[in-house]
């Protein structure tokens, strides 16, 4: 369990690493089927012939999972009061079956309210990573999070 941290517990630069995760071929056509029903998620024999020439994931797939696997760290456990949204969204490279996956996060901004002092912005940049070290995905989150009670 993680210490519980709030607003002004984190630095500028601070780093975090998940564990990593693998993506099966059927939880990828599951997600897929559920959410983003284009062929190159659902079936492998078009897959194959897509521009990918095989399955991938879905990117909101890899972006559930990334974020997943740092939520499950417990870092913003006892401050996470949402999100007001995300940011520069970018899939760099597909995510296939077999894969990978951990989530990299560097603490990007930390900014107090001014209207509303038990609370305040934090903008973690967010890196999925796969096994051979390549960024699949990156986004920034702005989390709304709590501050330490005085």
């Amino acid at each position: 369990m993680t210490t519980a941290r709030y607003l002004d517990d984190f630095a500028l630069g601070e780093r975090f690493v998940s564990p990593g995760f693998t993506l099966t071929e059927a939880a990828i056509i599951d997600f897929a089927s559920q959410y983003d029903p284009q062929a190159f998620h659902l079936d492998v024999n078009a897959a194959a012939e897509s521009l990918y020439g095989g399955l991938i994931a879905s990117g909101f797939q890899t972006l559930s999972l990334s974020f997943r696997l740092f939520i499950q760290s417990g870092v913003l456990a006892a401050c996470s009061m949402g999100s007001p949204g995300i940011d520069e969204l970018r899939w760099l490279a597909p995510v296939r079956p077999g894969d990978t996956l951990h989530t990299e996060v560097e603490v990007v901004e930390v900014t107090p309210s001014r209207s509303k002092p038990d609370r305040g912005i934090l903008k973690l940049k967010y890196l999925a990573v796969n096994q051979h070290g390549d960024t699949v995905l990156s986004y920034v989150v702005n989390h709304l999070v709590k501050r330490r009670a005085e």
